[in-house]
């Protein structure tokens, strides 16, 4: 039933992001490749699914997060730009597995690939902005997804270690504040912290796990940000760091994240328990 899942309230959040994002900053982004995003991962779950046997992977919901999450984020001159990103991302799920567990954000994983395969690809870090209102909403509608999920210590210590670290910078190079809050109100920046880092399917399975992982990526954003410069240094620091999880998982062993049964099997039929997760 519809909204009694938490990737159904992830799914409706993300469309409203790609239509206030439409509709309050002017993007130019062209509906086409939204459709081809949406339509390629799709069909890629489904037929690797099939293919590979992992009947717990036919569930469509997140292949249709990945296809909006590319969406939000990605850029592309040719709708087979898009398309590459998307099959990629969703075939990086059965791909780079280790005990039937990714440790590659699918999203994450499409845009890097169609960064470093495609040359027309493109990611606008700035797009959002920085206006408060859309801090707002994503810190509303992303606090309710994570408090769900049961992962808000991942993106308080991605967020508190960059914003403590970006301001040792600015007292060290004697600037005024306002360029230290000008770095860190960043609608991407926010959105990266809640919906991308947090996915509770790649992530380490432990907290202390999390936090050290979330550390380290905010340690190396900082350094790819301030020192090479790099721009979308976020999404080159989570690539880079995501097989970090599977030593991090072994070194603190704990119960790893699953939909409750009967969410991903039976033909995708969802439970009506009020308790939707397993949390360790």
């Amino acid at each position: 039933m519809l909204l009694k899942d938490i990737r159904d309230y992830q799914i409706l959040f993300l469309g409203l992001f790609l239509v206030v994002g439409i509709g309050t900053r002017d993007w130019t982004l062209r509906p086409e490749l939204i459709g081809v995003a949406i339509a390629t991962s799709l069909a890629t779950q489904w037929i690797l699914s099939l293919v590979t046997g992992k009947e717990q992977m036919t569930n469509l919901r997140s292949a249709l997060i990945t296809s909006l999450g590319l969406s939000l984020l990605l850029r592309a001159d040719h709708w087979t730009t898009m398309a590459i990103a998307a099959a990629i991302a969703i075939a990086s799920k059965f791909i780079f597995q280790v005990g039937d567990k990714h440790f590659f954000n699918p999203a994450n994983f499409g845009i890097i690939s169609a960064l470093i395969l495609t040359p027309d690809a493109w990611v606008s870090p700035g797009q959002w902005g920085e206006e408060w209102w859309y801090g707002l909403l994503f810190t509303g509608t992303g606090g309710m997804i994570l408090q769900r999920v049961g992962r808000w210590d991942t993106t308080a210590a991605f967020l508190g270690s960059y914003s403590l670290l970006e301001a040792i910078r600015n007292l060290w190079l004697g600037w005024t504040w306002d360029v230290y809050w000008h770095r860190l109100m960043s609608g991407s920046l926010l959105l990266f912290a809640l919906f991308m880092i947090t996915d509770p399917r790649s992530i380490p399975n432990s907290r202390i796990g999390r936090v050290v992982w979330a550390v380290c990526i905010a340690g190396l954003t900082f350094i790819l940000r301030n020192y090479f410069f790099v721009s979308t240094a976020v999404f080159w620091a989570l690539f880079a760091l995501a097989p970090l999880t599977i030593l991090l998982d072994v070194l603190w062993v704990a119960p790893r994240f699953a939909w409750q049964e009967g969410d991903e099997g039976a033909g995708g039929r969802t439970s009506y328990s009020p308790l939707l997760y397993r949390r360790d």
